[in-house]
Order: structure tokens, then sequence, then C-alpha cells
């Protein structure tokens, strides 16, 4: 892996020509879901964002966005990467009727809670402890690797590590997360949001994302660090989740093509 030479620790959420608001409009502090101390809030983030997913539509939305990355592959190989709750790989299993879907994430109690479900008896699932930061997979084993609404939690060393390993073992990288907004804009929503983030969990660790969440700018910094050869396609932004398509050098298809074949990792 070849990476741009510039001090990626210290890159501002809002990229590396943020201005001087923006790069005050960040913080260090963790959210619950990234503490070990608060277990019962953790859990009471993790059920909003899994119930809030359902009732708005966001879990299948996700996974149409996703299955349109696949929609040439008769039964593609899916990794979820930070699974939390397993909402997007219930709704990718249920939406396409081949697909085999590797439900993975870091914390080890949102692992077994998943296996303990529905997801842990699909028979086209396998739910895994992985770090998306470190994949347990052998080069160009999936498809598509998808990790949603979770780069946000990273800092910049670690969140160029999940462009680096998710093109390393998939065809595709698709990262979906919350957009950065414009300062003001930004000033405005922390305003509102401010008295309930001290009451509500949910909304706490929605405050503290906001101000974690990476710009255009630098998502497009992040991967260049990460490979340089790495092909991004950004949509969204602005007041909807940004959408980010990351692409090898070379494609599990033209791996395939040259008579190669990597053993598939569930």
């Amino acid at each position: 892996m070849t990476t741009e030479i510039f001090d990626i620790d210290s890159m501002p959420r809002g990229g590396p020509e943020a201005s001087w608001l923006d790069r005050r409009l960040q913080t260090d502090r963790l959210e619950y879901l990234d503490r070990d101390d608060v277990d019962d809030l953790k859990r009471r983030v993790v059920r909003a964002l899994d119930r809030s997913g359902r009732i708005s539509g966001r879990h299948k939305k996700y996974a149409r966005i996703a299955l349109d990355e696949v929609a040439d592959v008769p039964d593609p190989e899916i990794l979820e990467l930070g699974a939390g709750h397993g909402g997007l790989s219930r709704a990718l299993l249920k939406m396409h009727p081949t697909a085999h879907v590797a439900v993975t994430d870091i914390e080890p109690t949102s692992v077994a809670a998943i296996a303990a479900g529905n997801l842990g008896r699909h028979p086209r699932a396998v739910v895994r402890e992985m770090d998306a930061t470190a994949i347990d997979a052998s080069d160009g084993s999936y498809d598509l690797a998808v990790f949603a609404d979770s780069l946000h939690h990273l800092p910049p060393a670690l969140a160029a590590r999940v462009f680096a390993e998710g093109t390393r073992v998939a065809d595709k990288l698709l990262i979906i997360d919350m957009p950065r907004l414009r300062p003001f804009l930004h000033l405005v929503q922390l305003a509102l949001a401010l008295p309930l983030a001290m009451v509500v969990p949910y909304i706490h660790d929605g405050f503290i994302s906001s101000l974690r969440t990476y710009s255009p700018s630098a998502l497009r910094a992040l991967a260049r660090y990460a490979d340089p050869a790495i092909t991004l396609e950004l949509r969204g932004g602005a007041f909807r989740e940004q959408i980010v398509m990351a692409s090898p050098l070379r494609s599990r298809r033209q791996t395939f093509a040259s008579g190669v074949f990597p053993p598939i990792r569930r």
C-alpha cells in the first residue's frame, strides 16, 4: 500500500483545507456507543438506532443502495462491517433471495446479541467478530463491503485503514455516513440539539457524531492516504447521508477472469 505523505492524525474532520470555524466544530469526546463504562446507555442507543432505522425505512434504504452496487452479480457475497444491531444485514437478506452476508462487528456484546437472534440462524448469514480496520479475510473475498453510520467513530488514521482494508477484501467498499454541515448551519443544529442531547442518550450520540463526521474533502484525503490507486465516487451530502463508493485498482471479477479464485471467508 502506498500512502500520501501528510500528517493524517492531525487532519481536521472538515478536511485538510477546513476553515478556522470548521476546525473548531469537532471533538474527541466519545459517544456512549464507543465507551466501555456505560453499558446500559450503550444498549439504549443501539435499540434506538435499530428502532429508528426500521420506522424511518433507513435499513431498507441503505440495503437498496448496497444491492444496486451488486445488481450484476447473481449470488453476491456481502460483508457488513460495524453491523451493530444487524438491521441492515436483515434487510439485505430479505431483499435479495440469493445474497450471502457476513455480519460483523468489533464489539463482542453486539456480535453475541446478533448471533442469538434470527441472523444467527439464517442459512445465508454468518455472524463474526471482526475489526473493520484489520479485516480477517483474503484479498478479493467479497463482492461488496458495507460500512454504514460508523466511519465517524474512528480517528483519521483508523478511518483510512477502513478504506485500505475494505478495498482489499472486496470489489467495492460502500461507506454511508451522516453529512458534515457547513459551519454556520452546524452551529445552528448544535444549538437546537444541545438541550435534548443532555438528557436523551440517542440524541447525545447524534450530537457528538455531527462533530466527528468527515467532510467530502476529508473522505477524499482518507482514501488518498490509504492508497492513491483507490477510485472514489461521492454522492449525497448537504442534508442527506453521504454515500462513498470506493473501488480498488483490481476488482474481484478481474481476478476471477485471470483464473485465480480467492477463498471465501465466512
